[in-house]
């Protein structure tokens, strides 16, 4: 079942469909990618917390892998050029606090995260798609820059929606992500404080790479074709209605809900979510140090303040960075997704592309099963019908042998039926054997 919801909620190793997704129109992109699908594997897993909670070593690599993925994706995310793929990989890593907020046992955290992803994910979702609208679907973020006052409800949105993704003080996102790494510290054992480590460095990266998409589509001088910047306007009011309700959850939905879901003895979930009384932290977590509880927020602030830093003071020490031999392989490791798509497609795909064709395909589907299904059995009945063809002469000693045949078969098969104590009627069995001799005659006859 966990497997599935890896395959599911884009989980590190089944995760290479949700980025290869962007190319489908961005409010399916916000729909499916924010609310919906992808958060159908988290759902399972909550739901399913009655059967997880009584497999403690499944509970363990449940973190593992939430840490592992919230990791890897927003490492990736930092140099993606294509807009709604660095959207797509900060999906990706929200997902993985989900996931080992449930692998902690604190399936109601995990739920309430999932919730209020889903109205900001959306937000940015659709605000990167008004960017591609008014640039005339463009999403390379290099050719973008200086939207900042052609597209300024654009922009407002974006910047809350980002808000909200790092965490920032009192934003949805805030009371959430927080507290899922609040109570992985709280957990107290291995592997909370390897997911607390990772989740928090992955917060500091999400910060970093969500100021970095602001500064290259509103902030940066203009790199992109001139008359397309030129022409860049608003979206419709359809569009702008649409940004404007997500914005207001994306700011307070997480205040106001967080008694509900997360509080304590609240009777929200009620029997939905069951938790073992051995895995209960969450009053733990109320009590960790105030440093473990203010290093996700520094993190975050500080991811912001270093890329503003480097992308508005220091781009010539980007560029050094990015062009030295170490940058280069570091870069390019990153920009190609560790290299999970080419493994895949190049010993993977290859070895599946082959078996398919030349096992599959050829020796089972083109050769046994033709031989045992219908060309094999349409070459007997054509094999046997041009011999009873042949006895068909109009001799009266030919039609006499043909008789003499049939009842033979028939009390043969009579006889065997009765042996082995299958019981047939005598009628039904020659009429079996006289519409075989009738059919195969028949379709071998000449026309």
């Amino acid at each position: 079942m966990f497997l599935g919801a890896v395959g599911k909620s884009a989980q590190l190793g089944l995760h290479t469909w949700l980025p290869d997704a962007m190319e489908g129109p961005t409010p399916v992109s916000a729909l499916i990618h924010a609310a919906t699908m992808v958060t159908a594997g988290i759902f399972l897993v909550v739901r399913s917390s009655f059967i997880f909670e009584h497999a403690t070593h499944v509970l363990d690599v449940i973190i593992i892998v939430g840490a592992f993925t919230a990791f890897f994706a927003s490492t990736t995310g930092l140099v993606q050029n294509d807009v709604k793929r660095v959207v797509a990989y900060s999906t990706c890593s929200q997902l993985g606090y989900m996931i080992f907020a449930c692998g902690l046992s604190n399936y109601s955290v995990g739920i309430f995260h999932l919730t209020n992803h889903a109205f900001f994910k959306a937000l940015l979702f659709l605000g990167a798609g008004s960017i591609i609208h008014a640039l005339s679907d463009e999403q390379d973020m290099r050719k973008m820059g200086g939207l900042k006052k052609l597209l300024p409800f654009t922009y407002s949105v974006m910047i809350i929606g980002s808000l909200a993704l790092i965490g920032f003080p009192f934003l949805s996102g805030y009371y959430s992500k927080d507290l899922v790494l609040e109570v992985a510290f709280g957990k107290y054992t291995s592997q909370g404080y390897f997911s607390y480590f990772l989740g928090s460095l992955g917060a500091f990266l999400t910060a970093f790479y969500s100021t970095r998409l602001i500064y290259l589509t509103f902030l940066s001088k203009p790199i992109g074709p001139r008359k397309i910047i030129i022409n860049a306007s608003e979206p419709g009011p359809q569009m702008l209605i649409a940004l404007g309700c997500l914005t207001i959850p994306s700011i307070c939905i997480g205040y106001y809900t967080k008694d509900m879901f997360v509080g304590a003895s609240s009777p929200f979930f009620d029997t939905a979510i069951y938790v073992n009384t051995r895995n209960l932290n969450s009053f733990d977590s109320e009590f960790i140090p105030v440093l473990y509880k203010l290093l996700p927020v520094c993190l975050s602030l500080s991811g912001v303040f270093l890329a503003i830093y480097l992308y508005f003071f220091q781009t010539h020490f980007l560029f050094k960075i990015k062009t030295s031999l170490v940058g280069r392989k570091i870069y390019c490791f990153l920009n190609r997704k560790w290299y999970f798509d080419k493994i895949y497609n190049n010993c993977l795909g290859q070895v599946f592309f082959k078996f398919g064709y030349s096992i599959s395909y050829k020796f089972v589907d083109r050769g046994i099963f033709e031989i045992i299904g219908p060309t094999g059995l349409s070459s007997i009945v054509l094999n046997i019908g041009s011999k009873l063809q042949k006895m068909q002469t109009g001799f009266i000693y030919h039609g006499t042998l043909s008789v003499l045949i049939g009842f033979t078969l028939f009390f043969g098969f009579r006889e065997v039926c009765s042996v082995v104590g299958f019981v047939m009627d005598n009628s039904f069995i020659f009429i079996i054997i006289t519409s075989f001799f009738y059919i195969v005659s028949y379709s071998n006859a000449p026309k």
